[in-house]
């Protein structure tokens, strides 16, 4: 059974850092993270290849969001620095169909999700 858990969102002040983990059943597969805002859409993040070496990010995070893993203890990172208001979102650790490109913001699996809140 796929396994995904999220943890490591909460509130946080602009200008402020916040570190997501996940923690993945599922071993060499590409993964995501993407956010969803009350009244929008999914909005890939980053993404990250199942060998680590190859990395996405959004125009609007790219700078000040890291993604990593650790794939020996089958764990992905998001780290956010710099946080803006318009961060603020449920954030899913997700995996990608095999073979869509890091870019793509399709998903086969995804877990709970974690909210990220950022005050102004």
């Amino acid at each position: 059974q796929v396994q995904l858990e999220e943890s490591g969102g909460g509130l946080v002040q602009a200008g402020g850092s916040l570190r997501l983990s996940c923690a993945n059943s599922v071993s060499n597969r590409a993964m995501g993270w993407f956010r969803q805002a009350p009244g929008k859409g999914r909005e890939t993040v980053a993404a990250i290849s199942p060998s680590g070496l190859s990395t996405y990010y959004a125009d609007s995070v790219k700078g000040r969001f890291t993604i990593s893993r650790d794939n020996p203890n089958d764990m992905v990172y998001l780290q956010m620095n710099s946080l803006k208001p318009e961060d603020t979102a449920v954030y899913y650790c997700a995996i990608k169909f095999m073979g869509a490109p890091l870019i793509s913001s399709t998903y086969q699996y995804w877990g709970q999700g974690t909210q990220v809140t950022v005050s102004s």
